[in-house]
């Protein structure tokens, strides 16, 4: 009897990997919420600006003032989800985030927008870190699967945005977008209920960050840093104006145009969740090398092929692109297990804000001098720094 007692922890009992697993659903579903707003302002800004008489700089900076306000202050958000560790980091999330964004078709003048978009962002900033650090931690095998399924139900979200909102404003018009904030209010009510910090994390050791644990793997994070803010500088500056690039320089209407980024974004998720599959089975720095090299031909030949072909080597382009999204926020929090929200911010959240923060504004002006086919096409430079950045990872990371 005493020695099935002590054999009992080797393997978890039912009950925890029902746990594990509800836990893993929830934040996936919260993550799904907040990336939905996230995505919203593609979708939004043709009718923005029409209505505000924005700009396509203008344009730029709110959605860079999104970006900002959405990742860059990630970072601040993990140090204090890793302090506190109190759920209403991510519970009040979504409904913060679903209130201002959709309250956009709201906005009396392009001053106020502004402020709506930074209120929103927070709502989103604040989800993550926290959401990213607890969805997976109670799982005791295929990790990076569970991560997978979380970040592909943020991409998800991400994709269904324009077709969400589109939707919406087809049928209601753009002003009373703001009834699209319901299932935000809905998601946060379920988290509040239902969220609780899970079995799993790191016991705190202390309240402040762990220097010698970041200094101590400074290289290859940084390495990861990188190779997701050459991602991201494609790939959310894509979301931003490919609706806008498609209407005006390849004759879509609005509504087409947001039915082929959703299926870009949709593409996109199904790859990150795919990469954390390949993670498993064939390496983590493989299936990133691959990620990068292997999407800038699809990318490229969609810039050159004006068909239905050229939509087709997009999507597969942004599939292949996004398998490294679990995999660079796995590997960062297994190289420093103790500030786990910490550098999932700064992976997911201020190397993906930096990016779109810095390129989408100037994409919006090059656009307003050259053209968006100019400005788009440029970006492809980033995965081949991407390719040729991420093979100085070490062998055997994420073994």
């Amino acid at each position: 009897m005493s020695s099935e007692t002590r054999a009992l922890p080797l393997s978890p009992s039912r009950p925890h990997v029902r746990s594990a697993l509800f836990t893993l659903l929830l934040f996936s579903l919260g993550h799904f919420c907040v990336d939905l707003y996230s995505g919203s302002i593609g979708v939004f800004q043709p009718y923005l600006i029409r209505q505000l008489g924005m700009n396509l700089t203008q344009a730029g900076i709110l959605g860079g003032l999104l970006i900002f306000s959405s990742s860059v202050t990630q970072p601040l958000y993990g140090y204090l989800a890793d302090r506190y560790r109190s759920h209403l980091f991510s519970a009040l999330g979504p409904a913060v985030a679903g209130l201002f964004v959709a309250g956009l078709g709201l906005a009396p003048n392009y001053h106020v927008a502004l402020v709506m978009v930074l209120l929103g962002g927070a709502g989103i900033s604040a989800f993550h870190p926290q959401g990213s650090s607890w969805a997976a931690a109670g799982l005791t095998t295929h990790r990076a699967r569970g991560m997978a399924v979380f970040i592909s139900a943020g991409t998800l979200g991400y994709a269904v945005a324009p077709v969400f909102f589109s939707g919406i404003i087809h049928w209601f018009g753009f002003p009373r977008v703001v009834w699209a904030a319901l299932p935000a209010l809905a998601v946060t009510l379920f988290l509040l209920l239902n969220g609780r910090e899970p079995d799993g994390l790191p016991q705190r050791a202390n309240v402040g960050f762990d220097w010698p644990a970041l200094r101590a793997v400074r290289r290859p994070l940084s390495i990861l840093y990188a190779g997701v803010f050459f991602r991201s500088a494609v790939q959310i500056t894509f979301a931003q104006f490919l609706v806008l690039y498609l209407n005006r320089e390849r004759g879509y209407s609005l509504e087409n145009a947001a039915y082929v980024l959703t299926l870009y974004l949709t593409f996109g998720a199904l790859g990150g969740f795919v990469g954390g599959h390949l993670s498993d089975l064939f390496g983590a720095r493989r299936v990133i090398i691959l990620s990068f090299g292997l999407s800038v031909p699809f990318l490229a030949a969609f810039f050159f092929t004006a068909s239905m072909w050229g939509v087709v080597s997009l999507l597969i382009g942004g599939f292949i692109l996004l398998f490294t999204i679990p995999i660079n926020v796995l590997l960062a929090q297994q190289l420093v297990p103790s500030q786990a929200a910490t550098v999932s911010a700064l992976l997911m959240g201020f190397a993906w804000g930096a990016a779109g923060m810095l390129f989408i504004p100037l994409t919006g002006w090059v656009s307003d001098h050259f053209s968006i086919h100019t400005a788009l096409s440029s970006l492809l430079i980033f995965p081949i720094a991407g390719f040729w950045l991420t093979r100085k990872l070490p062998e055997d990371l994420g073994r």
